[in-house]
């Protein structure tokens, strides 16, 4: 009988590739586990289009050097909950629907005897969104949510914090289509960072800007 030798073609032996590892930009990869899915189309436009756009922008070297978005955090504070704890629980509802993700609830960090509230006490919602849930989100804010604002003519340019990350305040929750006004029990309003792998304003700027928020000039 004939002896079969590991490690060359017998039993046990390692499959081969011939196929390289193909090098890919960390936008790609991160969300390579969503890709049998659907592509938001949004970031479509920021691998066919932006990329390009910012890399002769910039003149980059190498794709990895390229902005892109890390993740957008939404903020609603509640000040009324001390008061009504079922506005608070509201609020991170409409919160769920804009988002279509589950908020985590903000407590207070400290005792505030002037407002009568205590340390560990409710005060606000949460929402981290990433990869397609976020590219999602941005999509409808560029082009559903803002333009619904009365009287838009853009937002500022001046509220990023210095290393290309841009904060929005919004007056009322009612400008994104998926809050029904008859079902809101109050309105508040909400922070939106969007945060960036950019290391200046200017790149963040760029890079938001490309993406089609409407900044004014």
């Amino acid at each position: 009988m004939a002896k079969v030798e590991k490690g060359k073609g017998g039993k046990g032996a390692a499959p081969k590739s011939s196929s390289k590892k193909e090098v890919t930009s960390p936008e790609v990869s991160r969300d390579a586990g969503t890709e049998h899915q659907f592509s938001p189309r949004l970031r479509d436009t920021y691998r066919e289009q932006v990329i390009p756009a910012l890399m002769k922008e910039f003149g980059y070297g190498n794709l990895m050097q390229v902005p892109r978005l890390d993740r957008i955090v939404l903020n609603v504070g509640m000040g009324e909950a001390i008061q009504n704890v079922k506005l608070l629980e509201s609020a991170a509802t409409e919160l769920g629907i804009i988002t279509g993700q589950k908020p985590i609830t903000t407590r207070a960090k400290k005792a505030i005897a002037g407002f009568k509230l205590r340390q560990g006490m409710p005060i606000g919602a949460k929402v981290t969104l990433r990869s397609r849930r976020m590219w999602e989100f941005l999509d409808r804010l560029i082009t559903l949510a803002l333009p619904r604002i009365r009287d838009f003519r853009g937002i500022s340019p001046k509220a990023f914090d210095g290393r290309g990350n841009y904060t929005l305040g919004l007056k009322e929750q009612l400008i994104f289509p998926e809050i029904e006004y008859d079902s809101v029990a109050s309105i508040h309003g909400m922070d939106i960072t969007i945060v960036t792998t950019a290391r200046t304003n200017d790149e963040g700027k760029a890079l938001l800007k490309h993406l089609g928020m409407p900044f004014r000039a």
